[in-house]
């Protein structure tokens, strides 16, 4: 799994039928699950997320997490990240997984972050069209990969 973690102020994500996720303060999640994904890697991610240090403490230093602020995740699935440009142009998305191994994966990921977390998290449309706005709030912005665990 591939995540790209965003501090922000606010986010949402919407699709035709509407805002289906939106937080204040706090993490927005960009999610890629690669073909060799398994359970292992949505309890490793789902924990080194929560207890990531990226929030201000009283004296400015990034000590907090998003639990210790009190601040809300939204995740939104994104095939793209497993996206491949080594031979041309155009895109390949062979190492991304498909969706019938895709979604499952999904769904336990946000079952083992909300458990994490301790409380629920919002979420976009999985396979749908979807536009995310965001206010990143920094910039804070980590890359993450449950295959080299950094």
């Amino acid at each position: 799994m591939r995540a790209v973690i965003q501090r922000v102020a606010s986010a949402s994500v919407k699709t035709g039928e509407g805002i289906s996720g939106e937080i204040g303060p706090g993490l927005l999640v960009l999610l890629g699950i690669a073909r060799d994904d398994a359970s292992a890697d949505c309890a490793w991610l789902a924990q080194k997320i929560v207890k990531l240090r990226i929030f201000p403490d009283a004296d400015g230093q990034m000590n907090r997490d998003v639990s210790d602020m009190g601040g809300e995740i939204l995740v939104v699935s994104q095939f793209t990240l497993h996206a491949s440009v080594r031979k041309g142009t155009r895109p390949s998305f062979n190492d991304a997984a498909r969706p019938e191994l895709a979604m499952p994966l999904y769904e336990e990921f946000i079952l083992q972050l909300q458990t994490a977390l301790g409380r629920r998290v919002q979420t976009g449309r999985f396979g749908a069209m979807m536009k995310v706005a965001l206010v990143n709030d920094g910039p804070v912005t980590l890359v993450i990969d449950t295959k080299t665990r950094e």
